[in-house]
């Protein structure tokens, strides 16, 4: 576990007035939620019936089209961690801090359940899909609690989660004497709940919440002078990379899915070998993301191209863009299956065998879609995070 201050987190009023933003913070974060919205573009606007995750069956670009996007909510999960640091920064006292987790924390839910799903599923609610915002709220709900906790115990609660939550079985059936325990730490399930559409939880809590606590240890390297902030970024991110081959190449432990030699040849058996598993995220699927993410923030603090400036607009307002990108995405493919095939059709909640007839996937489509949907979002993007800056509104940090 790489060392963390063990000190109080909170500075003094001098220190708190000076804190700057962490410029490669919202260039990756920014990075990641552009390429978020792939994964969900290409549900919406062109779902296969092969997995993207079968080798066996899958084509190269339809695998990478979903595995790039698997860096994407544990990186977000990690850094919203580490913003949660920076922010107790510039706070007066950490019941404030504490406070502000368990209310935003809150707010997150209710707009995973009412707001995202409604976008989601085109207000049907069929069920109650839980995906990150739910994870990252609950997370910040136990972490409001939790950060009162010496720092050392943080740590070893972190990497306890982290390192060892791949040796808790899955237990069948869910019942409500343990859909407490699922709902912690499962592989996604259908959990129904009276006479409430059932919930599909995608996103079990507990291992996410390891992922925020690590993003929140490591926040005071980012107060560290920028050499040693580099050397420590690149050292930890290269460790979890060296720890991800070592394990991987056993198939010893960290993932409940080995990798195997593939028929279809070398570049398949590649494949295999980085197909790791989300749901819920392993030690060797955080090893992999996580040490990309922290070898990017070793490398983007003094980035000055345009691209890293437009990475930072949107990494400057993460949920903003997220709530934008999916009412575009949804109502985009609303109208383009509305003129396509003569009706709305929601792919994103369909099976193969009720798709329209005619429908044909395109990775193309799901490409352009994509450069379109990216394009549209920056000026919007652009316009709130100079309203942010001016304005010094309470509900701004909710949003």
């Amino acid at each position: 576990m790489p060392h963390v201050s063990m000190q109080s987190p909170l500075p003094s009023a001098a220190t708190r007035a000076v804190l700057p933003r962490v410029q490669a913070i919202d260039i990756v974060r920014g990075l990641v939620m552009i390429v978020m919205a792939l994964d969900h573009i290409r549900e919406f606007w062109s779902p296969t019936a092969v997995r993207p995750e079968d080798v066996a069956h899958a084509s190269i670009l339809l695998f990478f089209s979903r595995w790039i996007t698997h860096f994407c909510a544990p990186t977000f999960v990690f850094l919203s961690g580490t913003s949660i640091y920076l922010y107790a920064q510039k706070q007066p006292s950490q019941s404030r801090v504490s406070w502000f987790l368990l209310t935003r924390g809150l707010w997150l839910v209710v707009l995973e359940l009412v707001v995202i799903n409604f976008l989601l599923q085109w207000g049907s609610y069929q069920l109650l899909l839980l995906q990150v915002i739910w994870a990252i709220g609950w997370s910040m709900v136990l972490l409001a609690a939790l950060l009162w906790l010496p720092r050392w115990v943080l740590a070893v609660l972190s990497f306890v989660i982290i390192v060892g939550h791949n040796a808790l079985p899955d237990f069948q059936p869910i019942t409500p004497d343990n859909a407490i325990w699922a709902l912690l730490h499962h592989s996604p399930f259908l959990l129904p709940v009276g006479s409430l559409p059932p919930f599909l939880v995608a996103y079990s809590v507990g291992p996410w919440l390891g992922v925020m606590l690590a993003g929140y240890l490591i926040g005071p390297w980012f107060r560290l002078p920028l050499p040693q902030r580099k050397q420590r970024l690149w050292a930890a991110g290269a460790g979890l990379l060296l720890l991800f081959v070592a394990l991987r190449a056993t198939n010893w432990y960290g993932d409940p899915s080995p990798w195997s030699v593939q028929d279809r040849g070398l570049i398949y058996t590649v494949l295999s070998f980085i197909n790791i598993t989300k749901y819920p995220p392993s030690l060797l699927f955080l090893s992999l993301t996580l040490g990309v993410a922290l070898l990017l923030l070793g490398s983007v603090e003094t980035a000055t191209s345009r691209l890293s400036q437009w990475l930072r607009t949107f990494g400057q307002v993460p949920f903003f863009y997220y709530l934008m990108h999916l009412l575009l995405i949804s109502v985009g493919a609303l109208i383009w299956s509305a003129l396509a095939f003569g009706k709305p059709f929601n792919f994103s909640f369909a099976t193969p065998k009720d798709w329209p007839a005619g429908y044909q996937p395109s990775l193309l489509r799901a490409y352009v879609v994509w450069l379109a949907v990216v394009l549209l979002l920056y000026l919007p993007c652009r316009w709130y995070q100079r309203y942010k800056q001016q304005h010094s509104h309470w509900w701004l940090s909710y949003l």
